[in-house]
């Protein structure tokens, strides 16, 4: 079993899911999203600040990708070993440590080394959480509420909407290092509500350093940095990047076929087709997404003609409806209704964008970013509960993990094709050649969630 969560509580835990969980749970998950999507409104004070080009100081944003995309199965793995309490109160004091590098640093890199800090501190919120829902599982005997898998979808969706404009905020109150400033009070939150309701326990599964497959993440870690590298800037010159990629996929999967206790099991990984469905699906949810994220927002600008406040304000809707469809439907157990309805409105979403011209109407932009809040609401939380039900318990928190490396798959490789298509002067050319692979990718989605019967 995962571990006896609750064997050294002061108190006899309740007989249903133990919601003083909740608090810490919420508040450690959206470290990461509030810091992925605040540094948007931060880029162009900084680059004041330091005299650095665009170029630069994008490696905030890449930074903190890589770190993540890294991090989250590795320290996922480590909580699956010794149990959440010392990797959620690690992951809280580093992201305050890396909060006051970022209020002191003197150099555009030592920001980005703050990035790169931050991604690995926020990494242990998310795998934590789904640890302590298994956890709950299986101490009360009852599956856990889908309102509690609901509640961290909510909270990670609204945190993201809100963070640019909490960025603006913190920039005008204390200027930009505020937005790294913010971090020290949620890492203090997280460290005296973590110290408080996540029980110490014995390490699940041995806990011995021997447990640890550092070869496995080596490897893991460079076949990632290899592949993300090149999808952040894919060109001819770069074609030692995913040779790279590959042969560090290929060493990974031999070592991980030998490995007494291997960081990723590659065998029961290629058994568990649901689960790899699962995670393609969060994939290609996130390419679409993101696709319509930067990609849309940035034609409604060059193309359209919108200011910056103008298109923010097109995709408000978006926000909104993504977050009220997680709400309604959250509670309810099933996964291919949600996935079916989602992936369908993705489709129609990128067919509706093939129609759009430079003088297309405002309802029609609207309408657009509101199909699109639908899926964004509905196959986030469906893959979510997948996986839930899907993963192997005792790797529940490395699972969780590679999910999230999934979607920043996605993300990156959003950046990279919507530059692709995008190009100056690209007009509305551009996007109908973007909404064209949104459509192929949306498309492949809706196939997935059709013939997966296992859900």
């Amino acid at each position: 079993m995962i571990s006896t969560l609750h064997r050294r509580t002061r108190e006899r835990p309740p007989d249903g899911f133990d919601r003083r969980l909740l608090a810490p749970m919420i508040t450690s998950s959206i470290l990461n999203p509030i810091n992925s999507s605040i540094i948007a409104v931060s880029l162009v004070p900084i680059g004041a600040a330091f005299g650095a080009p665009a170029s630069e100081t994008a490696w905030l944003v890449s930074a903190l990708y890589l770190a993540t995309a890294i991090g989250q199965p590795v320290v996922g793995r480590l909580i699956d070993l010794y149990g959440p309490r010392r990797l959620y109160l690690g992951g809280a004091a580093l992201t305050g440590f890396a909060g006051l590098l970022g209020m002191v640093a003197p150099s555009l890199w030592l920001l980005v080394l703050a990035r790169v800090i931050l991604g690995f501190g926020t990494c242990a919120g998310y795998p934590a959480s789904m640890y302590l829902i298994r956890s709950e599982s299986e101490r009360t005997g009852k599956d856990s509420p889908h309102g509690v898998l609901t509640a961290l979808a909510v909270a990670t969706q609204t945190i993201a909407v809100i963070g640019p404009t909490l960025g603006g905020l913190l920039i005008h109150l204390g200027g930009w290092r505020a937005t790294f400033a913010v971090n020290l009070p949620l890492a203090l939150v997280c460290l005296v509500i973590g110290w408080r309701r996540i029980a110490s326990t014995d390490a699940p599964h041995g806990g011995r350093w021997s447990d640890i497959d550092l070869p496995g993440i080596g490897l893991f870690a460079a076949m990632l940095i290899s592949f993300l590298l090149f999808l952040m800037k894919p060109q001819a010159a770069h074609w030692y990047l995913p040779v790279l990629a590959i042969a560090a996929g290929a060493g990974l999967a031999r070592r991980e076929r030998r490995a007494e206790r291997p960081f990723l099991d590659v065998r029961l990984l290629a058994g568990n087709v649901p689960l790899l469905a699962t995670y393609t699906r969060t994939l290609l949810t996130a390419l679409v997404g993101y696709c319509f994220l930067y990609g849309f927002t940035q034609w409604l600008e060059e193309g359209r003609g919108l200011s910056a406040a103008g298109a923010g304000l097109i995709l408000l809707p978006m926000s909104a409806t993504a977050i009220g469809v997680s709400a309604l439907t959250g509670r309810r157990p099933e996964i291919r209704g949600k996935l079916l309805v989602g992936c369908t409105c993705q489709v129609v979403m990128t067919v509706l964008l093939l129609t759009l011209h430079s003088g297309a109407a405002l309802w029609l932009l609207v309408g657009a970013a509101v199909i699109n809040g639908i899926p964004q609401g509905l196959n986030n939380l469906a893959n979510q509960n997948a996986l839930y039900h899907q993963a192997e318990p005792k790797r529940i928190g490395s699972s969780a993990g590679l999910m999230r490396t999934f979607s920043y798959f996605g993300a990156i490789g959003s950046a990279a094709v919507s530059g692709a298509f995008l190009t100056p002067g690209s007009g509305v050319a551009g996007l109908h050649n973007l909404a064209a692979f949104m459509l192929a990718a949306a498309a492949l989605c809706l196939v997935l969630a059709v013939i997966d019967r296992s859900l």
